[in-house]
């Protein structure tokens, strides 16, 4: 027999973020979550993912909030089309925005 698990649909509406993690071998992951710092806790726990699988341990080196979900899936999308170039001049930027 399936399960049936209800979702609160609020949680969609809130905020959400759009992450940037190196792995061990040093490419870069994207991905979203709602707690960044959760997430890279399970992929660095849990063999949840596919790609961070074997690439343990992951570092959150970017993070961007969005309004909503979607907004953060199509950021998501965006972001993951982007040379490894253009993502490190992303991380970088941040980097100078702390500053």
């Amino acid at each position: 027999m399936r399960e049936i698990f209800l979702v609160n649909k609020e949680i969609y509406n809130e905020p959400w973020y759009v992450y940037i993690a190196e792995c061990r071998d040093g490419t870069l992951y994207v991905g979203v979550a709602k707690d960044v710092y959760r997430r890279i806790k399970e992929h660095n726990s849990t063999n949840k993912c596919r790609y961070t699988r074997f690439r343990k341990p992951l570092k959150l080196v970017h993070k961007e909030i969005c309004q909503n979900y979607t907004l953060a899936r199509k950021r998501e999308s965006e972001v993951k089309k982007f040379s490894r170039k253009k993502k490190l001049a992303l991380i970088t930027l941040e980097d100078l925005n702390k500053t």
